[in-house]
């Protein structure tokens, strides 16, 4: 049976600001509003392969018994391009060239940087009722 969607979940206004880099914001239907960086959106990508390497590298941290290889500087991700996918997400292609990832606007929220966001959400998919 179908999972209800959460309310909270559902976009009232979303902006999309690729020609000035700024970013995505996104008004809810509670009230809440939610800025994302687009670097920050380009290391939450949630398509598979960057799911995968997350977890890769997850696990390579955790069992390293020394410290964390110092990382290769990238530069800054931001937005070539973006569109809609139906009324449920947003696709995004990155100037490093990624363009797989679907952002739906139920991903977003659980996504979103700030805390309550953290508390209701992310703690919620991690331990569900």
């Amino acid at each position: 049976m179908p999972q209800a969607l959460d309310p909270r979940k559902k976009p009232t206004d979303v902006r999309v600001y690729v020609s000035t880099g700024a970013g995505v914001d996104i008004a809810w239907s509670d009230g809440h509003a939610s800025h994302y960086d687009f670097a920050y959106l380009r290391d939450h990508c949630p398509c598979a392969l960057c799911d995968d390497e997350r977890r890769k590298k997850a696990a390579v941290e955790l069992s390293a018994s020394a410290g964390p290889a110092l990382p290769m500087f990238r530069p800054k991700a931001t937005a070539r391009a973006a569109s809609p996918v139906g009324r449920y997400a947003v696709k995004i292609e990155f100037t490093d060239g990624h363009a797989t990832g679907i952002y739906s606007f139920d991903y977003l929220r659980e996504i979103c940087p700030c805390d309550a966001c953290a508390r209701d959400f992310r703690s919620a998919a991690i331990h569900p009722p």
